[in-house]
C-alpha cells in the first residue's frame, strides 16, 4: 500500500490525527529530506525507517518504493511541507503505482496554495495553480502570457530571490492587477499583503523578501 501523507507547512499542530496514525503504522517513510522529516517524526515520537525521495533521485526511488510494496511493505510518501505531488516530488510515483495496480491512499492536510487563495480575498470558486515560474526572464514571460486572458484567479509559488523580478514581469505581461502575497503561512510571522501588483512590488523598495511566497493574482474580469 502507498500512502501520500500531507504534513504541516509551518505549525506542527496542523498535522492531522490520521496522518500521525498512518506514519506510525507504515513500514517505511519516503522523504523529500530525511533530516527535515526526521525532526517532524522526533517531535511526535515516531521512529520509522526513512529513505530519500526527492527530485534528483525520483526515478530510482520510485522503483525502490514500488519494489518494497511488491514485497508486502507499506510506504508513506511525505514532502518537506504540504501535500506530496504539489510542486514537490510524487507525481511519477503515483502514476507508476496506478499503472502497477498498487493501491494509493491520500491522507489530506495542509496546502499553501489553498490557504493563500482563500486569504487573498480574490475569487476562489475558479482558479489556476501554476506552481513555480521559470527562473529566466524570457521563459518566465512566456509562462505568464499563457494565462494573460484567463478569467481564473492565478496562483504561483515563488522564492524570495526571484519574487521582485516575477512581480515586475507579471505587471508587464498581465497588467497592474489586484493581487496578494502570502508569506510564512501558519508560522509565527505569517503575513498576507493585498493590493495591486505595483503596490506589492513597492513593499520591497527598502527591504528584501524573506521566506517562500505564494502569489495570488486576479484573473481578467
Amino acid at each position: 500500500m502507498l500512502y501520500l501523507v500531507a504534513t504541516p507547512i509551518g505549525n506542527l499542530s496542523d498535522i492531522t490525527l490520521r496522518a500521525l496514525e498512518t506514519l506510525r503504522q507504515v513500514d517505511v517513510i519516503a522523504c523529500e529530506d530525511t533530516r527535515k522529516t526526521g525532526r517532524l517524526l522526533q517531535h511526535f515520537e515516531i521512529e520509522k525507517p526513512k529513505i530519500a525521495f526527492h527530485e534528483h533521485n525520483e526515478r530510482q526511488a520510485t522503483a525502490r518504493v514500488l519494489s518494497m510494496i511488491e514485497q508486502g511493505q507499506s510506504v508513506a510518501l511525505v514532502s518537506n511541507a504540504g501535500t506530496p505531488g504539489i510542486s514537490d516530488p510524487g507525481f511519477t510515483l503515483v502514476r507508476r503505482a496506478i499503472e502497477a495496480g498498487v493501491p494509493v491512499v491520500m491522507i489530506p492536510g495542509p496546502s499553501a496554495l489553498v490557504m493563500a487563495l482563500v486569504l487573498s480575498g480574490l475569487p476562489s470558486h475558479s482558479f489556476t495553480f501554476r506552481g513555480f515560474p521559470p527562473r529566466k526572464p524570457g521563459p518566465r514571460k512566456r509562462f505568464l502570457e499563457v494565462d494573460a486572458d484567463s478569467p481564473h484567479t492565478l496562483v504561483f509559488y515563488e522564492s524570495p530571490y526571484r519574487l521582485k523580478v516575477f512581480l515586475k514581469d507579471a505587471i508587464e505581461v498581465l497588467g497592474d492587477r489586484q493581487a496578494a502575497l502570502a508569506n510564512e503561512l501558519t508560522k509565527l510571522y505569517e503575513e498576507v499583503q493585498r493590493g495591486t501588483l505595483s503596490e506589492l512590488l513597492a513593499l520591497f523598495d527598502d527591504e528584501e523578501p524573506r521566506g517562500e511566497y505564494t502569489v495570488v493574482i486576479a484573473g481578467v474580469a
